[in-house]
């Protein structure tokens, strides 16, 4: 045990420095920031479309003096209620030849809903949705005016509390989401990796020569690993750039809401289940990068992986209302949904104790993973002791690691 823990630190640090140490890492580190350059982007373009679009307009055929009430009671309850809860009013010709049908089919007018009638039975006229829409703020508005614009609507006041229980159980909802979110976005991101390089090194041969150095669990553990270590690098560096942007542009961090057990133990707990859902997906990956001879054959035996862990993230996001019921329950305990129902529970339970069980089962689980992987390999690949390969011993005389004078 202690020399495969040795050789999985050799091969560990070996695949950080190769990796850390090349350009594609360079490269590997600018690519969320392309996504999130084109998201600002987009976001600035949608901000100023919506500027641009007007307000729904109305057209009003009623008589002059009602149409002229109208108005006035929109200015009046514009000023009390807000402007953008009321659409625009357009007068028309009063009793209008043109019927509302007609007025609207006209792209001239551009007109959501024509109001007929008068104000003691107003009609408006217009699609399903434009009349369920603003049917309401017509019926206000047509009260208002038939009362003379006399009608005072009351000042409500108010009190302001720091804090409601449902208010801080809908928060710590917001908190949940949002961290399954990020740490299921991490691990697909990053998780992906160990199996290129373990590719790669398969078709070098490389992967060979270190197989018959070393035993094949401290070559697993010690590449998943590595990457683990990458990853949380990556994400050191895209956290501060992100903390650097937000200061220079002046908005600071935004005020989150505050999870169930609180700040420091949330963030703990979101890197340990990143970690471990790193390792649960990774041990999976590397096991099929092990089988997979070509990077066709790793994208065909990946996407059903890959699709089935999309499936999990819904199934621990599906439970994130129903904390401590069965079906929250069974999602915490399989081991590939578990990191995202446990964080989950982070942001809405202050126990404790149930993450040092489902952490002690993740790591178990990512270590059996590792375990299947590595003797899937032997199996299929290395074939050792049937296949009529190279045994190991003969591997280390081929490659020069043993002197055949001591065979």
């Amino acid at each position: 045990m202690k020399e495969t823990i040795r050789a999985a630190f050799v091969i560990g640090r070996r695949d950080f420095t190769a990796i850390i140490f090349s350009k594609a890492f360079f490269f590997f580190l600018l690519g969320p920031l392309f996504p999130l350059l084109v998201g600002v982007g987009a976001g600035m373009m949608g901000s100023e479309v919506a500027k641009d679009i007007a307000r729904p307009t109305i057209g009003v055929t009623m008589a002059a003096e009602d149409a002229a009430a109208l108005v006035k009671a929109r200015a009046a309850l514009a000023k009390q209620m807000g402007e953008s809860r009321f659409p625009d009013l357009k007068i028309l010709e009063p009793g209008g030849r043109e019927a509302p049908e007609a007025l609207l089919k006209n792209k001239q007018n551009g007109l959501v809903a024509v109001l007929s009638g008068d104000l003691e039975k107003p009609k408006l006229t217009g699609t399903e949705g434009s009349v369920e829409g603003w049917k309401g703020e017509v019926v206000l508005l047509a009260g208002y005016a038939r009362n003379g614009n006399e009608m005072t609507l009351p000042t409500v006041q108010t009190q302001l509390v720091q804090q409601s229980a449902g208010n801080a159980k809908q928060q710590q909802l917001v908190t949940a989401q949002a961290a399954q979110v990020l740490v299921f976005m991490l691990t697909m991101l990053l998780a992906g990796m160990v199996m290129s390089n373990m590719v790669e090194e398969k078709a070098n041969k490389i992967i060979e020569i270190i197989a018959a150095s070393v035993p094949m669990d401290a070559v697993f553990i010690g590449k998943l690993f590595a990457m683990l270590a990458m990853a949380f690098l990556g994400i050191i560096v895209w956290a501060s750039l992100g903390f650097v942007a937000a200061t220079i542009a002046g908005g600071g961090v935004a005020a989150l809401p505050t999870p169930a057990v609180g700040w420091p133990m949330f963030i703990i707990l979101c890197i340990i289940y990143f970690a471990m859902a790193y390792l649960v997906i990774g041990s999976l990956f590397i096991g099929i990068g092990a089988q997979a001879a070509t990077v066709r054959e790793v994208q065909t035996l990946s996407m059903p992986a890959t699709m089935l862990q999309l499936i999990n993230f819904f199934f621990g996001m599906y439970t994130v209302t129903k904390i401590n019921q069965p079906v929250e329950t069974i999602a915490a305990i399989f081991p590939f949904s578990s990191p995202f129902a446990m964080v989950a529970r982070a942001a809405q339970d202050p126990t404790l104790w149930h993450h040092g069980v489902a952490i002690f089962g993740q790591g178990l689980f990512a270590l059996l993973m590792v375990r299947i992987g590595v003797w899937m390999f032997r199996r299929n690949v290395m074939k050792s002791g049937s296949g009529g390969r190279v045994k190991p011993e003969g591997q280390r005389k081929l490659f020069g690691l043993v002197p055949v004078g001591r065979a």
